[in-house]
Order: structure tokens, then sequence, then C-alpha cells
């Protein structure tokens, strides 16, 4: 069963897609997705929709919501922050606790790219509501990250601010955005998620590096395992690496939520 939902966070209405499996006896485990900058609930390739629909088969419920700012949500993009996406998941998360027929026990969290790094966020800050975590390219360094892509783009910090908002691919990126992921230390507050962590990787991810994945591990330790995907892009852009994302992440989180 697939059905729209809704919630207020940072009063904007967050517009998202709760898929609940049927005919399955008591409460069920929940995986919360997050999608990525300049995402959706959806993502390239529908690759959120076909994880849900997946999940759903193993009786495994979801929640797909658009941050504010983004897809369906209230709110305009040139607003979003980093910090302000990391409230959402909060509210996002607390939203989830709420529903029937969850087991508010058994909750998972699946992020892609900057999304990754907002679920890395949420589990170091909300590690006793969350017992899994699954990051897919999850941009743990967001800030130098933008920098580097800024400095491309020929533009610079100052450049930006005297206009409010830098132009990118057809979206316009606030100024609070920049000076709100610079400052942000986000493996610090991922740290302290101290259960099972799982993180998927394109070999030849060129928006955010293999390295990345490799610094989460050394914060992460011996609970954390990462998994490259040969020849993948940062999201997964072929269907044989769709498939395999897809399949090992379902497989990890039926272990983790359903044992």
């Amino acid at each position: 069963m697939q059905k729209a939902i809704e919630l207020v966070s940072q009063g904007l209405t967050l517009r998202g897609m709760l898929h609940m499996p049927e005919n399955v006896p008591g409460k069920v485990p929940v995986v919360v997705i997050f999608h990525g900058f300049t995402g959706n609930k959806m993502e390239p390739h529908f690759i959120f929709v076909k994880l849900s629909r997946m999940l759903e088969k193993k009786g495994i419920a979801s929640v797909r919501f658009d941050f504010g700012g983004s897809g369906e949500s209230d709110g305009d993009f040139v607003d979003m922050t980093l910090s302000g996406e990391i409230r959402d998941a909060h509210n996002i998360l607390d939203y989830v606790k709420t529903l029937d027929g969850i087991d508010p026990e058994r909750i998972g969290v699946v992020g892609l790219s900057m999304g990754g790094a907002v679920a890395s966020v949420l589990a170091g800050e909300r590690k006793d509501d969350i017992k899994s975590l699954c990051l897919w390219a999850p941009a743990g360094i967001m800030g130098k990250l933008i920098l580097k892509q800024v400095a491309e783009l020929g533009y610079d910090i100052e450049m930006i601010r005297k206009v409010g908002y830098a132009e990118h691919g057809g979206f316009r990126i606030g100024i609070g955005f920049f000076d709100d992921v610079i400052k942000l230390d986000i493996f610090e507050k991922a740290k302290n998620f101290d259960k099972n962590v799982f993180i998927i990787h394109g070999e030849k991810d060129s928006a955010v590096p293999v390295s990345v994945s490799e610094q989460y591990l050394k914060y992460y330790g011996e609970r954390a395992s990462l998994k490259v995907i040969k020849d993948a892009d940062h999201t997964f852009n072929r269907s044989d690496w769709e498939k395999e994302t897809i399949e090992l992440t379902v497989d990890y989180l039926v272990n983790e939520l359903k044992q």
C-alpha cells in the first residue's frame, strides 16, 4: 500500500510518500529515506521508489519526504540550508514514530549524498531512536565539496554574498546555504551513532569521492562496512548499478530490522 502523507516542519508543509506492507501481522519495521542536494523523494531513475517497493515486498514500511524547498514540499529552494534539512529530518523521524502499525523500536535510515550527510547527523543525534543506518555516497565533507564546485563555476563566496545566491543547474542556492554548510562539522555530529552502518559508494563517483566514505569508516570503526560498486557513478545511473545498490540495501535492512 502506497499513500501520500504530509507533515508541518518549521512552518512548511512537507509532502511525502508512505509505503506500508499489507497482510503482515503485528507492527512492522520502517525505513526513513532522505534525498540529496537538488533531489527529491523519488531521486534519479526513481531509485527511491524502487527501493521503497522492494522493502514493502519484504515486510518493511518506508517513508520518503521532500525536504522544505525541494520537490513538492512548501518553501523556496533558495532558502534551503543543510541545518534546515537536519531539522526537517528530526521532525520526519518524530512523525514516523507516531504512525499506526509501525514498530518504533525498529527504525532504519537511508540517505543519498547530502541526504546521507543528513542521515548520518540525525543518527548521531538520535542514536536511541534509530536501529540501523545505510548511507549511499554520503557527502560528509559537503562544505569542501561546495566550495570546490563554486570555484569551478568561477564564483567566490563574497561574489555570491553580493547577489544573495548562486545559479546552478536552474537552482538558486542562497548565501545562507553556503554560510551554514561551511561551518557544519558533519563527521563530528555523525560519529556518536553506535550501531551498525552500511555504506555504498560508486567507484567512479565524481561528485563525492569514495575517500569520503572511507573517512566515515574511520569514525564508525568496526561497526561499519563499505561496499564500492565497480565503475558506478554518484547516483548509480545504470540499471545493473541500481539493481546491486537496491538489493544490497534491502538485504542489509532485512537482516538489521527483521531479526
